[in-house]
Parts: structure tokens; C-alpha cells; sequence
């Protein structure tokens, strides 16, 4: 049996998750606007995930990732 303590949480973090759901909606809006064909919208999409990347790094510098001091894992 592994140490809980010792898991790292796979990145289950406020961090993690907030980059990842502006991910996910920015690729939505890229999929979507391709679609239609409106190319400068298919670009700002594409910067809106660079976007989604540095707020989830900045979060996770200001303490809200995995080993962060402000992260309270969940016990599951």
C-alpha cells in the first residue's frame, strides 16, 4: 500500500484545474469558429489556451498547486 501522503495528486489542484477548464473553453471556441471559418477568432482561441498555461502556472507559483502551501488535498 502506497503512503497518500507521499502521492503527489496528479495534479488535482485549484491550479490545475482553473488552466485546464480555460483550456478546454478555449478550445471550444476554436473548434467552433474554425468551423465557421472565422480565422481571427480561431487565433485569439489559440492565445486564450497560452492564456489558460500562465494562469495556471501563476497559481500554482502563488501556492494553489499540488505543493502548494495553500492546497488542501481531499481525502477521497
Amino acid at each position: 500500500m502506497t503512503n497518500p501522503i507521499a502521492d503527489p495528486g496528479h495534479g488535482n489542484s485549484p491550479a490545475a484545474w482553473t488552466a485546464v477548464i480555460i483550456m478546454l473553453a478555449a478550445i471550444v471556441i476554436g473548434v467552433v469558429a474554425f468551423w465557421f471559418d472565422i480565422a481571427w477568432l480561431v487565433w485569439a482561441a489559440a492565445g486564450l489556451v497560452v492564456v489558460g498555461l500562465i494562469v495556471g502556472w501563476i497559481m500554482a507559483k502563488a501556492g494553489y498547486g499540488v505543493a502548494g502551501p495553500k492546497y488542501q488535498p481531499k481525502e477521497h
